[in-house]
């Protein structure tokens, strides 16, 4: 169940607000203590939706700081009057007493910290007679989610269970997954009843969750950050195209992305993309390395086989390849001379992918010593960054994040070094328009642009994932849409 949390502030907009929860979502919670004024008879006169009311004191995150014998009888009030659940804090239960009609939902909230002893907390709440228990507490990493799954997966009484902040993100789209009694969005306007809550439009429309079950397959891109990613949208838009039962978030993992991986496999998560700056520790993770892929030293995708193993591999080099050749024809890359400007994931992907094309790379970055190294073990050339512009090429590469949104006015190549003829491929795919590309076009060059890469990557993943043909032409209009 999807439940829209409304913050109004006067009884009118209280009524507005159920009017749309309704339309969007199957119940409304209204939060009583974010109100200046309000009429509960009238509000729940003849409500849209099951709506649950909450007048939060601020000992537990709310707005409320007044008296709490009239407090709970507001709440006693809203149950007489309509109702269908009312929302009560763990150290007021027992005083709030029954209140039917309504049923009661008792809830603990840490806006602090997930506590070690959540699950304890939970099973002495479950303990109260209440209709449904809530947890919910703060991720300050997006591992504090495991604590909130378990507690999810383990319920046996109707539970809502939920980390807060943007970390926590997966535990509000996957609740369904894992049995949870419902799960909150925020209203399209107004302020966010909680840290980390999810537009009702995109949960609805972008994750589906009211498809989500326990049979959904989950699947995520692990950045840090991840808030800028497209892949979301272009993953989830490819699944409802072919009416897949999988679901793909935005993981945000800061430190040791392996672990995270092996931290969710208890969860049976399906397959991961891995992007900056993960794709090499991630490896540590995986069961089996594709051979490119292990020498490159750099994965971007990972996919969960039948037996539980982690099959990691690259479809960067794949896909990158493709889309030069693309604009170039096959066997152009055949003796030509390649600078790829960045030697990091995807530069490291492209010079192994280039030099097994035959073209002869140079390797460039503002760390050197990682340019050398790379260069070494591919066997190709390095260049001093400060000394590239002098350095001649059929085909310059720019494969640093320099340029990507928000910074979009940067470029990692200096326009001097554009020549008429010269091919020009830029790896950064938001903006799609990048200073080095209009810059390149200018100045003669023919050019490959990040999203072809992106949208060819992401197909390749795809495939990978549900070994169904990828609807190529939705992934690629959902991009150029996000990025208009």
């Amino acid at each position: 169940m999807l439940c829209v949390s409304l913050m109004p502030q006067t009884t009118d907009e209280a009524l507005d607000g159920l009017a749309e929860a309704a339309a969007a979502a199957d119940a409304a919670e209204l939060r009583l203590d974010a109100m200046a004024e309000f009429d509960l008879a009238r509000i729940l006169a003849a409500p849209p939706c099951p709506v649950i009311v909450t007048y939060r004191p601020k000992r537990e995150g709310g707005f409320y700081d007044g008296p709490e014998g009239n407090r709970l009888a507001v709440l006693r009030d809203a149950a007489r009057l309509g109702a269908r659940y009312i929302d009560v804090e763990h150290d007021a239960i027992s005083s709030l007493g029954d209140v039917p009609p309504a049923k009661t939902i008792v809830s603990y909230h840490d806006h602090e910290k997930t506590p070690a002893d959540l699950a304890r907390t939970h099973a002495r709440l479950a303990k109260t007679g209440a209709a449904v228990v809530k947890v919910a507490a703060m991720a300050n990493h997006i591992l504090d989610t495991v604590a909130v799954l378990r507690i999810l997966r383990d319920a046996t009484v109707p539970t809502i269970a939920l980390s807060m902040g943007e970390r926590g993100v997966l535990t509000r789209v996957l609740a369904a997954k894992f049995g949870a009694f419902l799960t909150y969005a925020a209203a399209e306007s107004g302020p966010e009843a909680a840290p980390g809550q999810v537009s009702a439009r995109d949960m609805r429309d972008l994750y589906r969750v009211g498809s989500i079950g326990p049979a959904t397959e989950v699947y995520g891109v692990i950045a840090d950050p991840v808030g800028h990613s497209l892949s979301p949208r272009i993953h989830n838009a490819a699944f409802a195209e072919i009416a897949c039962d999988a679901v793909y978030l935005p993981l945000w993992v800061e430190g040791d992305a392996a672990a995270f991986v092996q931290a969710m496999r208890e969860f049976d998560f399906n397959g991961y993309s891995i992007t900056i700056p993960h794709k090499q520790t991630v490896m540590a993770a995986a069961d089996e390395i594709e051979p490119l892929a292990a020498r490159i030293g750099a994965v971007n995708t990972l996919r969960r086989r039948d037996d539980g193993t982690l099959f990691a591999t690259n479809t960067d080099w794949t896909a990158g390849v493709a889309a030069i050749e693309a604009v170039v024809g096959e066997g152009w890359l055949q003796g030509k001379r390649a600078l790829i400007v960045g030697a990091g994931g995807v530069g490291r992907a492209m010079a192994f992918g280039l030099a097994q094309r035959g073209a002869l790379v140079t390797l460039a970055d503002v760390d050197e010593v990682r340019a050398e190294a790379l260069a070494a073990e591919v066997g190709v050339s390095h260049v001093a960054h400060a000394e590239m512009t002098g350095q001649a090429c059929d085909i310059l590469l720019n494969c640093t994040p320099v340029g990507m949104h928000p910074k979009t006015g940067a470029s990692a190549v200096p326009r001097e070094m554009l020549r008429e003829g010269m091919v020009v491929y830029d790896a950064v795919y938001n903006p799609a328009e990048t200073r080095l590309l209009t810059e390149a076009r200018d100045a003669g060059c023919r050019t490959v642009a990040g999203i072809d890469h992106f949208v060819r990557q992401a197909v390749e993943q795809f495939e990978l994932w549900t070994g169904a043909p990828a609807p190529v032409e939705t992934m690629r209009q959902v991009v150029i849409e996000a990025l208009a």
